[in-house]
């Protein structure tokens, strides 16, 4: 594929705004961050509060880099499509349809045909929470480590839950409250609650537990080095090796592996909450009221 100087301007511009947010990132991290000494594990830092009627809206790291982050994905995808037409193949052009490919068998596998239109969203939260989750390879606060970040998705996807439910039918979404008995209807509405809550906990939970634990043996390496090597303690001989393997296994693959368990969570419960009996039989009988209406 010939490259024009128009279709390299592009690309660098994509280039360009694939890392940018996330340089801007890492200066607002450093301009901003108090300097401490010994351990420091804190949440999400609070830029500014906007004082509203109900609530005061908090503008807050995870805030800012789920948007830098946002950006940076958005701009890896133009840049693996760009120029990609039929019978012209490139290598970032093959590893997009890789993707796609994947994502459609992965949707299809767990979903059914039904649901292949999922493919996007089931890509969009495999990326979104795996790239969180690494920004914090490179300093940055990992969205995916504030609570109200992956509530926000898994509330998404609680109400998606309920819009397939309810393509049963009202009456039929009220009564699964009450089955078996009537006397678990409290525990059914417990349950239904309990779905968003539990799955941003999972995922909160294990990003949070892998900062703090590299955190904590950072730190207790940076003491012993001290106690051995007394003068010498300021040059970190422990810190070298075992923080850098721990990062590799909280950061990047245990990243990646709770991405891929909220999305098999989510593909799972949208698709085993479709009632999907019950909304074929609800379309027939519509479609024969709506013969009968035109044969009147």
């Amino acid at each position: 594929m010939k490259k024009t100087f128009k279709f390299k301007l592009i690309d660098i511009l994509l280039i360009l705004l694939m890392i940018l947010p996330i340089a801007c990132g890492i200066v607002l991290r450093v301009l901003t961050k108090p300097l401490s000494e010994g351990i420091s594990i804190t949440g999400a830092m609070v830029f500014k509060e906007i004082k509203l009627p109900l609530q005061n809206l908090l503008i807050s790291e995870a805030n800012v880099n789920s948007w830098l982050v946002l950006i940076s994905i958005s701009a890896l995808a133009l840049y693996m499509t760009h120029g990609m037409r039929e019978g012209v193949k490139c290598r970032r052009h093959l590893a997009a349809e890789w993707v796609v490919e994947k994502t459609d068998s992965l949707v299809q596998g767990n979903m059914g045909e039904y649901f292949s239109q999922f493919s996007p969203f089931i890509c969009a939260i495999l990326g979104y929470s795996a790239f969180s989750s690494l920004s914090s390879l490179v300093g940055l606060f990992p969205p995916t480590s504030d609570f109200s970040t992956v509530f926000g998705w898994a509330l998404l996807v609680f109400i998606l839950i309920t819009y397939y439910k309810l393509k049963g039918g009202v009456g039929n979404y009220l009564k699964g409250y009450f089955e078996p008995i009537p006397f678990f209807a409290p525990l059914n509405v417990i349950g239904e609650i309990a779905t968003p809550i539990s799955m941003s906990f999972r995922h909160f939970g294990n990003i949070l537990s892998g900062s703090v634990i590299s955190a904590l043996i950072a730190s207790a390496l940076g003491g012993l080095t001290r106690s051995i090597f007394g003068p010498l303690g300021s040059i970190p001989f422990l810190q070298v090796g075992l923080p850098a393997v721990l990062s590799v296994y909280f950061d990047v693959f245990s990243g990646c592996l709770q991405a891929f368990i909220f999305a098999m969570l989510t593909m799972l419960n949208i698709s085993g909450g479709f009632p999907k009996e019950l909304y074929e039989k609800r379309m027939e009988k519509k479609e024969l009221r709506r013969s009968n209406k035109n044969a009147a």
